[in-house]
């Protein structure tokens, strides 16, 4: 039986595309023991567009109490950044079709309560995934028991989940030792991101917006927009004049 892996950080309220990743896993990977990106990072913030263009909705950090990776990093107590967020939405989308169907469950999930940035988000991931009908098997790196970092790791984590075809984004393509995974019966595939148009407010489509947008604006159709593709490794990076061909 085919096995699907997908290891991504654990993303703020993230776009249409990583549900299109959880979608194909089998097995979902949280990487929530890596760092987070210095400076401002889809681990804390997203897009959402408005009548006066795309504004980003930015989760505020407490610096002093956190630490290097995402799992120790904790938001501020001193502002009302979820009323705020909750307050953009409302004035953004308040005449979408899906209007009431989207804020429900924005509600739901900044009604989660915790200080922690990576339950926060691993939490909104597993619900919006459970909503579109994604029952798929989450786990977290930080449990896994796996150290390591880069290439090897990611193949431990695929070795440990009797993954045979491991999908990942094309951030990855420089960096990935993909032969290292063939020489394991593992195969590499990269989303190909089809960014279905939808019907969408405020001008030109965007598909890099919070998956909320698509909610409020089609509903339960949403499921239909999460189909994209993947594309083998090879495909994207040719192997160089005079190696094998591989498998």
């Amino acid at each position: 039986m085919s096995r699907t892996v997908v290891v991504s950080q654990p993303m703020f309220l993230p776009w249409i595309g990583l549900f299109e990743q959880v979608r194909l896993a089998d097995v979902f990977y949280h990487y929530d023991d890596v760092q987070l990106p210095q400076g401002r990072s889809f681990m804390s913030r997203v897009q959402v567009k408005t009548a006066g263009g795309v504004v980003w909705l930015t989760a505020p950090l407490d610096r002093r109490r956190s630490g290097r990776l995402i799992n120790e990093t904790y938001f501020s107590a001193h502002e009302d950044w979820r009323g705020r967020h909750l307050r953009v939405l409302r004035e953004a989308y308040s005449r979408a079709p899906h209007f009431d169907l989207m804020f429900a469950l924005a509600e739901r999930l900044y009604g989660f309560a915790t200080e922690s940035l990576a339950e926060f988000n691993m939490h909104s991931v597993e619900t919006v995934a459970a909503w579109l009908g994604l029952n798929r098997e989450f786990r977290r790196t930080s449990a896994s028991g796996i150290d390591g970092s880069s290439t090897q790791r990611l193949l431990d984590v695929c070795l440990a989940a009797g993954a045979d075809t491991y999908v990942t984004g094309m951030g990855a393509l420089e960096y990935l030792e993909h032969e290292h995974f063939e020489e394991r019966g593992i195969d590499v595939r990269y989303m190909a991101y089809q960014r279905t148009p939808y019907p969408q407010f405020h001008g030109e489509f965007t598909p890099y917006v919070t998956i909320l947008d698509a909610i409020a604006h089609v509903g339960e159709r949403t499921r239909e927009l999460v189909g994209s593709p993947t594309v083998p490794w090879r495909t994207l990076k040719p192997t160089p004049a005079g190696a094998p061909a591989g498998p």
